[in-house]
């Protein structure tokens, strides 16, 4: 993944621990960046938010590195999904039901109380492990196999910067997510046998301890009502027998496969995905393994036949770019990481990958481009806290100081540096025109830290 998980980067989702143990605090929880991933899920859940009356461009959809079976909403419009949901789901349609669920209650505003770290800091896009990728290719490409191992096949992005929030539901307000997301259902003709088979999981784990129970019961309280709603719609709906689309069947198939083949251990993906199973999602995860084996030469192999095949799909291209990468191989990176971009042009993960190659190069001709793409995604991501890092080491790069101090301001200030943010936005000042753009920027920016510095708890 990039799951970058490396492009998987990592966000939360059903802040499940928190309510866990009665703390005001959920634990802080690595986030899952992956332009493949984020494009799937959103393929299935922008018609739900278009269908919900929301602006889907004003929901963060972000996945958490968790083995839990969760999912949850949180601090605005924030959509959390656990990978573990992912990675368990049986199909398009599970999965599809419970981002439906999860509208439902964003439609409700069944939102509980967060934090003002979360409303401030919300969704951090854990891509400062994603830093970790850019310092450690320097010791792979010296030869340092640990170095590139530790870096994570994608799981660059671990590492939340402090996303704190609290979240629980009612039995009410899961009855009506419920009835909300088989109308959504109901309207999109798509079956909701998934969504009762999810939650049919849960259904011998009610009577257990709450410190029994699975994160998802603790979050979204589980009732035999809500069970025999589900099924009775389930046997009355005409759209119940209607299979996912064979599209959806494929896309689900090769998301399984990318974050098996980046979260679980490569001999057990290799166990899964065997060497005579010629599937798209087999090849994809075989290729992934191999390479988090540190068998670079298998790895390749795949990847290339991959790419034979599918010359045009930018995700393998992406993949093999990751591959040269982590092992390196950075100049021979470079085709790969524009080719994915050149297929799919502005999205904000796969930039930052040819970005912070282009910074790593050290290249002059490559460092104005890189710049430009950081600029862009900042605009766009504005807590992404591991863009501000890597465009303040290009300003630094391109002479341009006290632009290079404002980014390691906005850094500091996403995760929770109010001292150095305050420090950066004054060397930004003393570096630029009194009145000038990135002077009032400064000086905006030493305002919002102070106050946090100086506001009661602290």
């Amino acid at each position: 993944m990039a799951i970058m998980l490396v492009r998987l980067f990592i966000g939360v989702c059903l802040a499940s621990s928190m309510l866990i143990s009665n703390r005001s605090e959920a634990q802080q929880m690595p986030l899952i960046r992956d332009t493949e991933i984020e494009n799937i899920i959103r393929r299935w859940v922008d018609p739900l938010f278009d269908l919900a009356g929301l602006d889907k461009n004003a929901v963060t959809v972000r996945l958490i590195n968790s083995t839990e079976l969760n999912a949850f909403v949180a601090g605005g419009q924030n959509l959390f999904l656990h990978s573990g949901l992912l990675a368990e789901s049986s199909g398009p349609n599970q999965i599809i039901g419970v981002l439906a669920h999860e509208v439902g209650h964003l439609a409700g505003g069944h939102i509980a109380r967060t934090d003002e770290a979360i409303r401030n800091a919300k969704n951090v896009t854990l891509m400062h492990t994603l830093l970790g990728l850019g310092l450690l290719a320097v010791g792979s490409a010296a030869g340092s196999q640990s170095a590139a191992q530790a870096s994570g096949a994608f799981m660059v992005g671990g590492g939340t910067a402090g996303l704190r929030h609290f979240l629980s539901h009612t039995r009410t307000q899961e009855r009506s997510a419920d009835q909300f997301a088989l109308q959504l259902l109901e309207r999109r003709e798509v079956s909701a046998r998934g969504l009762s088979l999810f939650l049919g999981k849960f259904e011998d784990q009610e009577l257990l301890s709450d410190w029994r129970q699975d994160p998802y019961l603790r979050t979204h309280p589980l009732t035999h009502e809500r069970i025999t709603t589900m099924r009775n719609h389930v046997r009355t709906s005409k759209w119940s027998d209607k299979p996912a689309s064979k599209e959806d069947i494929q896309l689900h198939a090769r998301m399984k496969a990318k974050l098996l083949g980046f979260l679980e251990q490569p001999e057990r993906v290799l166990q899964i995905y065997r060497k005579e199973d010629q599937t798209i999602q087999a090849r994809y995860a075989r290729a992934i393994a191999h390479h988090r084996a540190l068998r670079f030469d298998v790895a390749i192999d795949e990847i290339d036949r991959l790419i034979a095949d599918y010359p045009d799909d930018p995700y393998f291209h992406e993949t093999k770019g990751q591959i040269l990468f982590e092992n390196g191989q950075l100049i021979d990176a470079l085709p790969y990481y524009e080719a994915a971009n050149r297929y799919l042009p502005n999205q904000p993960v796969l930039m930052f990958e040819l970005a912070r190659l282009g910074i790593e190069l050290d290249d002059p001709a490559l460092l104005e481009n890189s710049i430009l793409a950081l600029e862009h995604i900042v605009r766009v991501e504005t807590d992404n806290n591991a863009a501000w890092w890597l465009l303040s080491i290009g300003y630094g790069r391109a002479g341009r100081l006290a632009d290079s101090a404002l980014a390691s301001g906005e850094q500091a200030i996403l995760e929770g540096r109010v001292k150095d943010a305050i420090f950066q936005a004054e060397r930004a000042a003393r570096s630029a025109s009194t009145g000038s753009p990135i002077w009032l920027r400064a000086k905006d920016l030493e305002e919002v830290a102070t106050r946090r510095r100086n506001r009661p708890g602290r």
